[in-house]
């Protein structure tokens, strides 16, 4: 299915000295969706015109330094008072109105951030196999997420990841999608080669990279405790991370509701994007 087939179009914003490119449909209140290292808006592929046939205007940018986006060159543009300052001045362009801010993986991490150090853009929060920083900060205290975020350590050397990520036509970034999702055709050859092209956009490697490269030895940045409505959707048998990270989070988040799923993996939009789209759907709709 096209992009306009499936009523997708797409537009760009300058905010915050960045120019940001994103895709959109549906009209209604905002609905940003933030993706997550290897992917770029087409991330929400699935879930831009589920979203839109439920009555949100649901837009997903490419975060800085992804496929049409500006990519900064500083290491320390990337960081997340930076990009968090990106999509609370996205949602201010795109609405008069408070937005629902939903995120996966980095898109995630993002996402805590920006309603935690912006909540009068927000009216409420999705994460999806994000963890709350200060979980994350917790686990990292572990050998077991430790040894899952060997990854993490290993992207901020310089120059050898962008070697080896681009090496066979991006061979490893392409393994990842291939085989780890549970659910085997959660990625297409299609949807691979879309991912390819935007992976080869001038610097794009690199500027990805940099969000890793932008992490402090101290860990996450500590982040406020955010009294927003707020909804944690987890695939069990992520490998990258743990699932105690899930455990402890209303210190931080007053009443934020967890829902596990056991079938999926790290890449729960891409493996269940319709019972995603549900859940969301219902969220929002209730806050």
């Amino acid at each position: 299915m096209t992009d306009a087939e499936a009523g997708i179009t797409h537009g760009e914003a300058a905010v915050n000295g960045v120019r940001l490119h994103y895709a959109q449909a549906g009209q209604g209140p905002l609905v940003l969706l933030l993706h997550g290292f290897p992917e770029f808006w087409y991330a929400w592929r699935h879930l831009l015109p589920a979203l839109a046939d439920a009555g949100f205007h649901a837009v997903a940018p490419d975060l800085r330094g992804y496929n049409l986006s500006d990519k900064p060159r500083a290491v320390s543009d990337y960081r997340v008072e930076h990009t968090g300052a990106d999509v609370a001045a996205l949602a201010a362009h795109l609405s008069d109105r408070p937005a629902a801010v939903v995120g996966h993986d980095w898109g995630g991490i993002v996402a805590w951030y920006a309603a935690a150090w912006h909540p009068e853009r927000f009216r409420c929060l999705a994460a999806i196999n994000a963890p709350h920083p200060r979980a994350m900060n917790r686990e990292l205290k572990t050998a077991d997420q430790r040894l899952r975020s060997w990854y993490a350590a290993f992207f901020q050397l310089p120059w050898l990841p962008e070697a080896v990520l681009r090496a066979g036509n991006f061979k490893l970034l392409e393994r990842a999608l291939r085989r780890e999702p549970v659910r085997r055709d959660a990625y297409t050859d299609e949807d691979v080669r879309c991912y390819k092209e935007a992976w080869s956009q001038p610097g794009a490697l690199t500027a990805m990279l940099s969000w890793y490269r932008a992490l402090r030895p101290s860990g996450m940045p500590r982040i406020p405790d955010i009294h927003l409505p707020t909804l944690l959707v987890w695939g069990e048998r992520d490998p990258h991370l743990r699932p105690q990270l899930t455990e402890g989070l209303d210190a931080w988040v007053p009443g934020i509701r967890v829902e596990r799923l056991p079938d999926a993996s790290h890449w729960v939009p891409a493996e269940f994007p319709e019972r995603v789209a549900r859940l969301l759907a219902d969220f929002i709709r209730s806050h």
